[in-house]
């Protein structure tokens, strides 16, 4: 049977009989991966879990961006999770902090607008 002519049931039908688990991880927001001097960010990634011979594996799919990271404080790190013009924006629509503009689009899973929305209706409400 050529791998290419099989349908998906066939194909985990012959994976289980091969003692390959595959397990969708549909609740994963964030792919971080860490390199020297750089952070390799995947957001709203699909991942898959692949476990054979007591090993597991990931196929994570999704559009990657690369970050700089310099030895610098740890709240540098916070804001590298999000591009610096949605921080920016953040901020000069919100007259807020950065780190407050940061905390914003940790909750609203980097949406600018969420985030903008989220401090307003704060400032509205003290």
């Amino acid at each position: 049977m050529i791998p290419g002519k099989m349908n998906s049931r066939e194909m985990r039908r012959m994976m289980q009989q091969m003692g390959i688990k595959s397990t969708d991880m549909a609740d994963v927001k964030r792919v971080v991966m860490e390199a020297e001097g750089k952070k390799y960010i995947i957001d709203s990634p699909q991942v898959v879990a692949i476990e054979a011979q007591g090993q597991k594996s990931f196929q994570i799919t999704g559009n990657m961006r690369e970050v700089k990271v310099t030895q610098a404080a740890p709240q540098k790190e916070k804001q590298d999770l999000f591009p610096a013009d949605d921080i920016k924006l953040v901020v000069e629509q919100t007259s807020c902090t950065t780190e407050q503009a940061v905390e914003a689009l940790k909750k609203a899973e980097g949406e600018p607008a969420e985030a903008i929305m989220f401090i307003l209706s704060e400032k509205n409400s003290q």
